[in-house]
């Protein structure tokens, strides 16, 4: 090879996020040769771990749910990680309930009935419209998606298992499709007690569709937690891809593609051409970063970054991790290892806020100061605890704890263009500690060893996600530029440019880690096809 030629790929994959992961992992499976890109000095994006001073912290998801998934796309890869149980509890005031069966479901109608007396007959109907999900959601998880199995040989279980199977998921999608009204407005039919519904719904993200939303509590259930950390799952797929002839290179930024010459020049001049391409990241940097010469196509860029300039990412989340001089066991008897909290029962809609839904760039910053106060003593803080399911994750005698709650990414870009950024992260900070202190964790404020604070600007910096969003596009967008029903995702992959793919979450909505494997597959799949119809 000359000096000034690029390096050839059969494919690349850009973004090393989980989809990327997967997808590089399975074109490396097929025998192709294979180079995953990511811009940032670790591959994972919102799925990582990192330590300081003997504490181990989970950035990004808190734990995996499998949806029938994640573990059999580890057994087909042949890759084996020990997971940990990871129960669920949802805690309102002095009020908690783990989980972790369908009876438990029963236990948190009844809590909720004991917080609002004046609403009892409104809450069971509610809990039926949950467990009425719940089933329909259940038979989509029903098996292992049969995406993950080598089904060529096992004629029975075709016959016994997957047929059934799919019989069933026919029938139930026609139903998950009439519960797409976003969450908060569905259950408004049954009660006109905001303040109930706020304590249901105000961990989702806004205008979150009611199937996917009122399911999770069955997702709840099914929660692992790897050892060692979340950061364990996109190591070893990396490690697998190096293992089975791919190369994965960071800090790699994609600054240009050139459909024209299938090639890809990143922010250090460095070129690479490739056969089949699948972007697995930001969907708008993909538009900013295509050139070609051919006059349909540049217009049909300039069109859809039209259509994206005008849509929004989904909510993203504040999140304090707090080293603490306390015993892990003072928060097994708390709350348990993983936690949905919220410190009252008056919810967010009880408030005023003026500035959360019309943030602009003069709002004052004692305003903004005020608000952060009040926001953070309504909203609803998932709460980590790294230790109690992996006691290595901390030293002796002390707990790491993992504390988010969602927040616009407005907010912060307006304390950072106004000069004050490093203030309104502490104001935060102090907040939070304040509500927890008098609430679910007396006494907390004095424990803290070391903290650090991550805003949506961090999610952004760090792994290039456009407005900090944690699951893709927002569900208050008018125009969603991903699709969005489950019978067609297998067409989710597909861009408007030849031997050019997608993947992950901005490719399909709702998303999270399980969608983000499931692109990432299909992906690879029909670039297998193409490799092998074209060699």
């Amino acid at each position: 090879m000359k000096n000034n030629e690029p390096s050839k790929f059969d494919a690349i994959i850009v973004g090393g996020g989980i989809a990327g992961l997967t997808a590089a992992s399975y074109l490396c499976r097929y025998g192709h040769n294979t180079l995953l890109l990511e811009k940032s000095k670790n591959v994972g994006g919102l799925v990582g771990s990192f330590e300081k001073d003997g504490f181990i912290f989970d950035f990004g998801a808190r734990a995996f749910e499998n949806s029938g998934i994640i573990l059999p796309m580890l057994k087909q890869l042949g890759i084996d990680m020990e997971f940990l149980g990871n129960p669920v509890t949802i805690g309102i005031g002095d009020e908690f309930v783990e989980i972790s069966s369908q009876e438990s479901l029963h236990d948190y109608g009844n809590m909720l009935k004991r917080l609002f007396p004046q609403n009892g007959s409104d809450i069971d109907r509610i809990m039926q419209e949950i467990d009425k999900t719940m089933s329909y959601m259940d038979v989509m998880y029903g098996i292992d998606n049969p995406l993950f199995s080598d089904l060529n040989n096992d004629t029975q279980y075709l016959l016994h298992t997957l047929l059934p199977w799919l019989l069933k998921y026919r029938k139930n999608l026609k139903q998950i499709k009439k519960l797409n009204e976003p969450v908060d407005e569905y259950l408004m039919k049954f009660t006109d007690n905001r303040q109930l519904v706020d304590m249901i719904t105000q961990h989702f993200f806004r205008k979150t569709p009611t199937f996917f939303a009122l399911s999770y509590f069955g997702l709840y259930m099914e929660y692992f937690y790897p050892k060692g950390g979340t950061g364990v799952l996109p190591r070893a797929l990396s490690s697998y891809i190096e293992t089975h002839g791919g190369k994965v290179l960071v800090d790699s930024a994609v600054t240009k593609i050139d459909l024209d010459h299938k090639s890809v020049i990143t922010g250090d001049g460095k070129e690479f051409s490739y056969e089949e391409l699948i972007w697995a990241c930001d969907q708008k940097t993909l538009y900013n970063v295509l050139e070609t010469n051919d006059q349909r196509l540049r217009k049909k860029i300039s069109e859809n970054r039209e259509l994206l300039n005008g849509c929004h990412g989904s909510d993203s989340v504040l999140t304090v991790f707090l080293a603490l001089d306390m015993d892990k066991e003072y928060f097994r008897k708390r709350c348990g290892a993983h936690l949905f909290y919220t410190p009252n029962t008056n919810g967010l809609s009880s408030f005023v806020n003026p500035i959360q839904a019309h943030p602009n760039p003069n709002t004052p910053k004692e305003m903004i100061m005020q608000w952060i106060i009040d926001y953070f003593k309504h909203t609803t803080y998932e709460i980590s605890c790294p230790a109690l399911r992996d006691s290595s994750l901390a030293p002796q005698g002390n707990t790491g704890l993992i504390v988010s709650s969602l927040i616009d990414y407005d907010i912060a870009k307006v304390a950072a263009s106004q000069g004050w950024y490093s203030e309104f992260k502490e104001q935060c900070e102090r907040a939070i500690l304040d509500t927890l202190d008098s609430s679910v964790f007396p006494g907390i404020k004095t424990k803290v060893l070391f903290s650090s604070c991550s805003t949506p600007l961090s999610i952004e910096r760090i792994t290039g996600n456009f407005e900090g969003a944690i699951t893709g596009w927002a569900f208050t967008n008018t125009f969603l530029p991903c699709e969005t029903n489950l019978d067609k995702i297998s067409k989710a992959v597909f861009t408007p440019f030849r031997n050019l793919y997608q993947a992950g979450q901005w490719t399909f909505g709702p998303s999270g880690i399980p969608t983000c494997i499931l692109t990432g597959k299909l992906a690879a799949d029909d670039v297998h096809k193409k490799l092998n119809k074209r060699h």
